[in-house]
């Protein structure tokens, strides 16, 4: 079996939307340049599409084309690194899937201990937002909440009200580990967003667990946040301030 022959069958194994490299089907340097060169000749035959430079993919036929790789396949790379969880997904590029937003945004966010510059990969964008927790594959729900609490006046097509009641028919869910895990990972998030956490839990009446965002507050510091007042009824005592009103 010559080599197109073997990654063409390797191919054939693969999901459609799946994002692979040469690395996939060689790691020998004198093999390299003939696995590159059979995996161009793919993508000029349909068989394959290319992503980016070095990056190829299975792709679904549709009536209306070619559909690209879900997100997570496209940045695969900078979520895991020799197997373990480097990186997740958040922002614009989970909104949707949580139910914040009906929109879907060109730009990946990525949450990472350590971020680099923004860079495009097809027709994406992607960015970076700083984690300062450390990231596991169970806490990354967790993470793509606070995420969401952070920065909730920037949630697209969106407004904080409905992205309040969201959040809180999503919180409710959690058991009382998940909701005690979000709050010690909620202590390396800004003020803002533990004080409308804290606003949250109270309004879920969760407040046994609250007593640590509480103290880690400054008392005379205020957090204004237009429309979070329909929403929690409990924002008093977090001095999270609907400044519309």
């Amino acid at each position: 079996m010559n080599t197109t022959e073997y990654i063409a069958l390797m191919i054939d194994r693969l999901p459609k939307g799946y994002v692979f490299t040469y690395t996939d089907f060689t790691t020998e340097v004198n093999k390299k340049q003939a696995v590159i060169k059979a995996l161009n000749r793919m993508v000029v035959s349909g068989k394959i599409a290319k992503l980016s430079k070095g990056k190829y993919y299975k792709p679904e036929n549709t009536p209306f084309g070619k559909l690209q790789p879900n997100q997570a396949q496209i940045v695969k790379d900078l979520l895991e690194e020799n197997g373990k969880t480097t990186g997740y997904l958040t922002g614009y590029s989970i909104y949707n899937q949580l139910g914040l937003t009906t929109q879907v945004s060109n730009t990946i966010q990525i949450g990472k201990n350590q971020v680099r510059p923004n860079f495009k990969r097809e027709r994406y964008t992607i960015s970076f937002v700083k984690q300062k927790n450390t990231i596991t594959k169970a806490n990354i729900p967790l993470l793509q909440v606070l995420d969401a609490i952070r920065y909730i006046k920037k949630i697209p097509d969106a407004n904080v009200d409905e992205s309040c009641k969201r959040l809180l028919a999503i919180i409710k869910k959690f058991t009382d580990q998940e909701i005690n895990t979000m709050v010690r990972l909620a202590l390396k998030y800004p003020p803002g967003t533990r004080a409308l956490l804290g606003a949250m839990l109270d309004e879920l009446q969760r407040d046994q667990v609250t007593e640590k965002l509480y103290n880690s507050l400054n008392p005379i510091t205020k957090y204004k946040i237009a429309g979070v007042a329909k929403a929690l009824s409990t924002c008093e005592k977090w001095n999270v301030l609907d400044n519309r009103n």
